[in-house]
Parts: C-alpha cells; sequence; structure tokens
C-alpha cells in the first residue's frame, strides 16, 4: 500500500491543468533525487541561495534569479522589494512601517485571489481602469513619488482589458517604476524564462510547482540583478515578511533539478506527445458521439491545445453532469469546463499514456450507461 491507501486518501488522474488543490504536478525523478540528496547534510541557507540563484540565471538566461516558497510567496516579497528597497531594517518593519513608496499599481480587470500577497506587505493597491483611448495617459497619471511598482498579470483573461505589456513597460522605464510581471503558469513555451525580461520586465514570477514539475511549495523570481538582491532582502531566513516563506535546501535543490531538467527538453517532442493524446481522445470521444475539436492555446495562454467534447444531445448528459460523473467515478478523472460549461476540456499536460487511455475507457462506460 502507498502513503495514499494508507491514510485512505483517494488519487486521481489530472486532465484539467496544474492545480494547487490537486497537488499541482509529478515531481520527476532527478527532482525528487536531488531534494534528497540535498536532505543529508547541513548547509549555510544563504550561501546555497547564493548558488543555486546564479545557475537559475544562467539556464533561465536572466542576471539574477532566487527561489521563493510558491508563486504567491514571490509576490510579497518583489512587493516587499520594491517598497523598501535593499534597506534590511526598513523590511524588519513590514507591513507596519511608514514606507515612502507604498503602492502597487494594478489593472482592475487583473484583481485576483492572489494580489492578497501583495497586501500583507501593507502596500495599498491602486486600481487602474481597463484599456481605453486614455489608458496610457491614466498610467503616467497614477505614478506618483509613492508608487513602487506596477504589477502585471499574464494570461488571456488578464491582459485583454489592459494595457499591452510592452506598452506598460515603455511607460514604466520612462517613468523610472518597475514593473513586476506574474506569469506563474506561462510554461511552455520554455523561451517564457527570459523573453518577459527581454521585453524589459524588471521582475517576472514563475511557479515551481507547474509545467516546471519542481516541489509544488516552490516559485522562481528573475531579472533585475539589484532587485533581486533586494529580494533576497526581503525573504527568510531574515527576520522580514518573508520569514514565514522560506526555502528548505531541499526545495531550492528540487526547483534547480527541474529548471535543469526542464530546459534540456526536447520540447518538440513533447509538444508532439501532447499533440497525439489530444488526438487520440478526440478520435475516441468523437465514435461515441461527441463533437470532439482540439482547443487551442493552454487554459492561460501556454502553447499547448486540449481536447475540446461536446456531448450530443444524444448522449442524454451535460458537460456538467459528465464532468461530475468523471471526478466521482472510479478512477476519479479531473477536467475542466469551457467558459460557457458546455464542453469538457481534456488537458494533456500532466497525463500519461495509460492515464490517456483510462480516460478513454471512462468515457466509453459513461456513454454506454446512458
Amino acid at each position: 500500500m502507498n502513503i495514499y491507501e494508507r491514510l485512505g486518501v483517494r488519487t486521481l488522474v489530472n486532465a484539467a491543468d496544474s492545480y494547487t488543490i490537486i497537488g499541482g504536478s509529478r515531481m520527476p525523478a532527478e527532482v525528487i533525487e536531488a531534494m534528497a540528496e540535498a536532505a543529508e547534510a547541513f548547509v549555510y541557507i544563504d550561501d546555497l541561495h547564493d548558488a543555486v540563484g546564479r545557475r537559475l540565471a544562467q539556464l533561465t538566461r536572466n542576471e539574477a534569479a532566487m527561489v521563493t516558497s510558491g508563486a504567491a510567496a514571490a509576490l510579497a516579497i518583489t512587493a516587499a522589494a520594491c517598497m523598501a528597497g535593499a534597506d534590511e531594517e526598513l523590511g524588519a518593519r513590514l507591513p507596519c512601517a511608514d514606507v515612502p513608496r507604498d503602492e502597487v499599481i494594478l489593472y482592475g480587470c487583473q484583481q485576483n485571489g492572489f494580489v492578497q500577497a501583495v497586501r500583507m506587505t501593507g502596500a495599498r493597491v491602486v486600481e487602474l481602469a481597463d484599456r481605453n483611448a486614455e489608458s496610457a495617459r491614466e498610467l503616467r497619471a497614477a505614478v506618483t513619488a509613492r508608487t513602487a511598482c506596477l504589477l502585471y498579470f499574464v494570461s488571456p483573461q488578464f491582459e485583454r482589458h489592459a494595457l499591452p505589456l510592452k506598452e506598460a513597460i515603455a511607460i514604466c522605464h520612462e517613468l523610472g517604476v518597475p514593473l513586476v510581471v506574474d506569469a506563474a503558469a506561462q510554461l511552455p513555451p520554455v523561451s517564457n524564462l527570459w523573453a518577459y525580461t527581454e521585453m524589459g520586465a524588471d521582475l517576472v514570477i514563475f511557479s515551481g510547482g507547474k509545467t516546471l514539475r519542481g516541489p509544488q511549495n516552490t516559485g522562481l523570481i528573475v531579472g533585475r540583478a539589484e532587485l533581486v538582491a533586494a529580494c533576497r532582502v526581503h525573504s527568510g531566513p531574515r527576520s522580514s515578511i518573508g520569514r514565514p516563506m522560506k526555502v528548505s535546501k531541499e526545495a531550492m535543490a528540487g526547483l534547480l533539478a527541474a529548471v535543469e531538467r526542464y530546459v534540456g527538453l526536447d520540447h518538440e517532442a513533447l509538444n508532439r506527445q501532447h499533440e497525439q493524446a489530444v488526438v487520440k481522445i478526440c478520435a475516441h470521444a468523437g465514435r461515441l458521439g461527441f463533437r470532439a475539436e482540439r482547443a487551442y492555446p493552454g487554459p492561460t495562454g501556454q502553447s499547448y491545445s486540449r481536447a475540446a467534447l461536446y456531448p450530443e444531445p444524444a448522449l442524454g448528459r451535460t458537460a456538467v453532469q459528465l464532468q461530475a460523473e468523471l471526478r466521482h467515478g472510479e478512477p476519479s478523472i479531473w477536467v475542466t469546463l469551457s467558459e460557457d460549461g458546455t464542453a469538457l476540456l481534456v488537458n494533456p499536460l500532466h497525463l500519461r499514456e495509460d492515464e490517456v487511455g483510462l480516460i478513454c475507457d471512462r468515457l466509453t462506460k459513461l456513454v454506454d450507461r446512458r
């Protein structure tokens, strides 16, 4: 019996996405081995942070990099760095300090639950209106002496009503204000690890536990060296806003191994594998009476496709009903729904080949029961 069986916790097939609520992703052998190796010895944590950061910067083609305890932790740490710079004494007083720069600008259309991590620092979030003919002027007007940074969430649902990122970067640079990009789920393509900083973003955040397949409770900050150094000031093991967000030696080693593995993958072959899974699922569902289509891009704009399965009326059940039956059946299979709730969306990102077969078998059984 494995750990889940011993505890009576049900496992599931993840055909949804890299969701925290279902465990993020699977760590490959290289990551697990690196974490186990790191657990065998003591080390001065700052030295390990330095060494891992240097290697991550090389791998991601950035000036500097560091590991955090998740992408949400990275939001708090980058906000603190933009607010207090490398002033360790001032940082130690957050969130209660009277900081000269205590405002973080954010487009209203990008408000989401993760912004709470920014507010933890004591920052005041200043919302900008949705994109309009005056957006550039409105951004310039919003920047004051109290502005710490502009925070920009990258994905189609967040960007569609905001000033384009490239234009926002140009205005922020003109006004001397850092721009922080949250690109937590924006892999693949692998080139995104350096694309946003090459565009001019000052700091960029990625999740370590999604497509990178590192430890779920890790995040990655890349960007300008002086700002990453300031981020380190506001992270553990120091007595700072980031002290509760400390990163273990095992997590640092695990994320480094994950990034080394990811940048070295044959990404074209991996994309073909994803496409083959989508084609197989669509073909099988089509034979069962679904209208099956290839949906592109991924759930937050990533460069891979999904299978969109529309149940025809003859099947006698809606996509919502079928999603529930898949989730509560055996094995439990998690899929998502299209925005209008009419289609099952099957994501190949974390599927093994045998799990593709399981999904096809379960669809057959569901249809046979109609």
